[in-house]
């Protein structure tokens, strides 16, 4: 299997779990909700445009952050990286402090073109160590893949 699809299905097992659990502790609406069942089923097209009405709609910076996060899972997961990072960076600004965005940011540069790896390595150093900054104690792949590779300060 390669390599993309394994970071793939890790982050959508990863979100499922997290977003199975926050739909039962925080208040979201009922289009939220529904975007997300149609994400978790594999129906990504259904849940983009549940999210987009919902970005229509949701008028809070802090809850349009997560609404762009989740976009950004659904172009993750369609192999779409460009349209995915121009979303988490979307959502980053709206919410500083998502340290999941910086993580699937850091994961797809990983993992980006090999003819300038060096660039996207260096790129996704930036992003896992404000990741970390932002939960020390998450990331421990990450943090050590720092520490391997020299690029952890």
């Amino acid at each position: 299997m390669p390599r993309s699809r394994i970071n793939g299905n890790f982050i959508d097992k990863t979100f499922s779990i997290v977003a199975n659990i926050l739909l039962r502790i925080i208040p979201t609406t009922s289009g939220e909700k529904e975007a997300f069942t149609y994400y978790r089923d594999g129906n990504y097209a259904e849940a983009l445009q549940n999210y987009y009405e919902a970005m229509r709609l949701e008028i809070d910076p802090y809850d349009r952050s997560y609404i762009l996060y989740n976009i950004g899972l659904i172009h993750t997961s369609n192999g779409e990286h460009t349209k995915a990072l121009e979303y988490y960076f979307r959502a980053l600004e709206r919410n500083p402090f998502l340290p999941q965005a910086f993580n699937n940011m850091a994961v797809i540069c990983h993992y980006g073109d090999s003819e300038i790896a060096e660039a996207w390595f260096d790129q996704a150093a930036e992003y896992w160590k404000q990741a970390i900054a932002l939960t020390p104690g998450n990331y421990i792949e990450a943090h050590n893949w720092l520490k391997i590779t020299r690029r952890f300060e």
